[in-house]
């Protein structure tokens, strides 16, 4: 019997919490999208809008006050339909692209130009994957979200002091809270590496951030769950057709990666500098490029490492 209430008092942990996330139409409105393959492909997304935080709150982060929205973060999740291991793709923001209806351009402009929509139409037709699924957090949701579970443990690497991203952070292993989380995966110029070390700094954090969240507390005690999914799901914005059950996939295979039962990999790049006239930029190698996509599309082992 109370087994029985421990179960329900957890879905209605996991109901209310999915009342929070904001949905959006987030499928591009075009014919020639690409057919399914073996597994699911979800876009995962960091953005900078400012939507939702007060003056107050964008100085105590600060975001600037820039309006409208880029996304910070572009990751491509793969869950297979085989036996394989999902993955996790990091798509640096500078990558140069072409964007429908924008020649080329970096490809955080997609969602500048046209949202999510665009976005996901310039991924599929990089890619050939279809994408299935769309999870967003924002700025203020995402520091929220660190707060919420009492901080994330990161080891920094190398002092980093980034006014523009509000942080000045010692070497050594800390825990962030939630302004320097967010500081922490948004820095750029305080890495010698650039977007390539900020991609790397997404990854960690993503993975710190699922440890933490799993931990007992979290996960297994109702009142703490609540809390927890409320605070992540007001934070999220998805596809108004994606169910509780497949963005749930999609979250419970990003901590599976971060446990190490997948492959957290980036873009195989070319030139990290590529001079265009959108400015500096990220070339992706082509071949190896089309031969990571194949291998996703297909459910087929990496053989191509970035």
């Amino acid at each position: 019997m109370v087994l029985l209430a421990w179960i329900g008092a957890l879905a209605w942990a996991a109901n209310t919490a999915w009342g929070h996330v904001v949905k959006v139409n987030a499928v591009p409105a075009v014919s020639d999208r690409p057919a399914a393959g073996s597994g699911r492909n979800y876009v995962l997304v960091g953005s900078d809008s400012r939507a939702g935080l007060s003056a107050a709150e964008r100085k105590a982060l600060a975001t600037g006050t820039a309006e409208g929205g880029r996304t910070d973060t572009i990751m491509l999740l793969h869950i297979p339909g085989n036996s394989q291991k999902p993955t996790l793709v990091s798509l640096p923001r500078d990558s140069y692209v072409p964007i429908r209806g924008h020649g080329r351009n970096k490809i955080n402009a997609a969602y500048s130009f046209g949202g999510a929509p665009l976005l996901i139409d310039t991924i599929e037709q990089v890619s050939g994957l279809r994408v299935d699924g769309y999870i967003e957090i924002g700025f203020g949701g995402f520091a929220h979200v660190v707060d919420t579970v009492g901080g994330v443990n990161i080891c920094v690497k190398r002092h980093m002091n980034d006014p523009k991203a509000g942080i000045n952070l010692k070497p050594g292993c800390q825990l962030l809270n939630g302004k320097n989380a967010l500081g922490f995966v948004r820095a750029r110029y305080s890495d010698p590496l650039g977007d390539l070390g900020r991609v790397q700094r997404q990854r960690e954090f993503l993975a710190a951030l699922m440890k933490k969240a799993a931990t007992p507390a979290n996960a297994l005690l109702p009142w703490r769950l609540s809390s927890f999914g409320s605070s992540v799901a007001s934070s999220l914005t998805v596809d108004k057709d994606d169910s509780m059950l497949e963005v749930g996939k999609a979250l419970l295979a990003v901590r599976s990666i971060s446990q190490g039962n997948g492959q957290s990999i980036t873009m195989p790049i070319s030139n990290p500098n590529l001079h265009t006239a959108a400015g500096d930029a990220v070339k992706w190698d082509s071949a190896k490029a089309l031969a990571l996509f194949k291998a996703l599309k297909n459910d087929d082992p990496l053989t191509v490492q970035p």
